[in-house]
């Protein structure tokens, strides 16, 4: 039976109060569309706004491509669909079998507080179904509760962006919150590697990723979740 995986991005291309242009990160869009594309998955794209997200411009610099990347720039089939997404608010738990975040800095300011996601990674949550998000995009499951009212990832092995990770990037002053403070004020068990390094955690099914480099485990790990 084919899978159906639901990918959700970004629709916010503004990094905070300077004049610089943010979104998601497109390796963590590419690394694993294609790896979800290659167990010949059935994708669907989803973001706030619908269309075309935004991507970051930093992540289509020369010194950001990788496999992934490259290969998503001469796809241009791939970057059809991408301009496509639908509406959030149009697309349903019931529909998929898994959800994924794409990280980069957009999520900080609106899918952490946008009521259709939230409440799509509750019904997610609530149905058993794997929940997925890398980088900065595990900013999304700050405001998610379980049916009991306590938020989803109270007590679960978390990870993300790390607060080192970001003053490296020049941004801890720029951001709205520090992704790694907010996820243990929630409760989450906060792990992380060294900055840079790969790293996914799996814990029930929930996974999340540090940073672009531990997109594809992620999606690895996603997709190990759904073969059993």
């Amino acid at each position: 039976m084919m899978m159906k995986i639901l990918m959700v991005l970004t629709s916010h291309d503004k990094l905070g109060d300077t004049d610089h242009k943010t979104g998601f990160w497109i390796e963590e869009f590419a690394a694993p569309y294609y790896r979800f594309l290659d167990e010949n998955a059935d994708i669907t794209l989803a973001s706030p706004a619908g269309g075309q997200p935004p991507i970051d411009p930093n992540s289509e610099l020369e010194q950001s491509q990788t496999e992934a990347t490259v290969r998503f720039n001469s796809d241009e089939q791939a970057q059809a669909v991408l301009a496509n997404t639908r509406k959030l608010s149009d697309v349903s738990e019931q529909d998929y079998d898994a959800v994924f975040y794409s990280g980069g800095h957009g999520p900080l300011w609106d899918l952490v507080s946008d009521s259709d996601s939230i409440a799509l990674i509750e019904a997610f949550w609530q149905a058993g179904k794997p929940v997925s998000a890398v980088c900065h995009a595990p900013a999304v499951l700050l405001n998610a509760k379980t049916a009991d009212g306590e938020y989803i990832i109270s007590g679960k092995a978390v990870t993300g962006f790390t607060n080192s990770e970001e003053t490296a990037v020049g941004l801890a002053e720029v951001v709205p919150f520090l992704l790694e403070d907010e996820l243990k004020s929630r409760g989450g068990q906060f792990e992380s590697a060294q900055d840079w390094n790969s790293l996914a955690i799996q814990d029930g099914m929930l996974i999340t990723g540090q940073n672009p480099a531990s997109s594809e485990a992620v999606a690895e790990a996603l997709l190990s979740l759904l073969a059993k």
